[in-house]
């Protein structure tokens, strides 16, 4: 006998209170995701939003209008050098360099590439203490924009160059050293184990279903709806409802919330239809994808508060090896809110523990009020 929908809907609450599962990253099954829901709820000293910095200017900051001399010389500025809203230049400090050749050095077992490459600042925003979210629709376009022009004229200077990374990180628990808004763009000799996986999986998994894996997810997240009962109680063990994960639409761009979340709050941003790279984006593509990027921020900033964050771009590789990859992969920006820091257990055991249930926590993002931006 089926429960009543009564009955159901407080199965599944009490479900969703207590989940436990170790749940399987479709894009790359060899990754998996604890979420343990109960972990919320252990004793540990509650922690203030950290405080940020919001004034326009700061007389002694590097990133600010008017020192401009104080960093290295301008390598892109948008609109232009004079008036500029974004501007490009070299890290003082790279983890990467182009001032010598790459040489692989083998000694016995070991192996090491020299640390060749680009490693770039990209200041966001002239106004010191801006966030993401307080930014134009406009403005977060023309930064698509950079992030877009910089990363093919990388890739056209130097074919050594395998990979081209734009990441940012906002707040001191994201690795932010500087709080003036920037992001950071780092040219590589090798493709990152990370995207090589996404992309071997994903190319594997189109060869067997002539379909690219992400396409498949966003339909599902879609179109798709559930009910799974109990064998023996009859009980509601889990309800997907359509739209269940979609934290934000656009015409041209979604926001979801991955079923297999290794963070509280991580969210992906993809495109509606297929394009395997990020280089392929157009003017109208820029717009819409910047209206849902601020939408979301301004959702995981009503909700987490003071959300300091990482965010990344996953683009098909440019290197040979990858080419036939297009049909396969699927670009796409993953935000990863820093709202935990990784335990023994997560960097021994490389699985990561999520205690916020996915469905709980795009359900929250979701009902945040916001209006719609200009």
């Amino acid at each position: 006998m089926l429960p009543t929908s009564h009955e159901a809907e407080a199965a599944v609450t009490e479900n969703e209170q207590g989940i436990r599962e170790i749940r399987i990253n479709p894009v790359v099954p060899t990754e998996s995701v604890l979420v343990a829901t109960a972990r919320s709820m252990r004793p540990r000293k509650a922690e203030e939003p950290a405080p940020r910095d919001t004034r326009r200017r700061v007389d002694t900051c590097p990133f600010c209008p008017g020192n401009e001399h104080m960093t290295p010389p301008t390598l892109l500025a948008l609109p232009d050098k004079e008036h500029w809203e974004i501007r490009i230049v070299e890290n003082l400090y790279p983890v990467l360099g182009d001032d010598r050749e790459t040489n692989t050095l083998v000694l016995g077992l070991q192996q090491a590439i020299d640390g060749y490459g680009r490693h770039e600042v990209i200041i966001d925003h002239n106004v010191h203490g801006i966030a993401l979210h307080e930014m134009s629709v406009d403005h977060i376009a023309l930064m698509l924009e950079a992030y877009r022009t910089r990363m093919a004229q990388l890739y056209a200077a130097d074919d050594r160059l395998k990979y081209v990374l734009v990441f940012k990180n906002f707040g001191p628990a994201a690795g932010a050293s500087i709080p003036h808004t920037h992001s950071q763009i780092i040219a590589m000799p090798v493709v990152p184990e990370n995207v090589h996986n996404e992309v071997t999986h994903s190319r594997a998994y189109h060869r067997k279903h002539h379909k690219c894996i992400f396409c498949s997810l966003i339909d599902e997240a879609l179109t798709f709806e559930a009910t799974i009962y109990d064998r023996v109680s009859g009980r509601i063990r889990r309800r997907i409802s359509v739209g269940q994960y979609v934290v934000e639409r656009g015409e041209r761009f979604i926001a979801i919330k991955p079923f297999a979340s290794r963070y509280e709050w991580e969210v992906h941003i993809l495109p509606l239809h297929h394009q395997s790279d990020f280089l392929d984006l157009s003017d109208e593509d820029r717009r819409d994808m910047a209206r849902v990027l601020k939408r979301t921020m301004a959702r995981l900033d009503a909700v987490v508060g003071g959300v300091q964050y990482n965010y990344f771009f996953h683009s098909r590789p440019r290197a040979e090896e990858y080419e036939d990859c297009a049909p396969s992969y699927h670009w796409h920006l993953e935000i990863c809110p820093r709202t935990s820091i990784p335990t023994g257990f997560e960097l021994g055991s490389g699985l990561f523990v999520n205690t916020v249930s996915p469905e709980e926590a795009a359900e929250r993002l979701r009902s945040v009020r916001i209006d719609d931006p200009e």
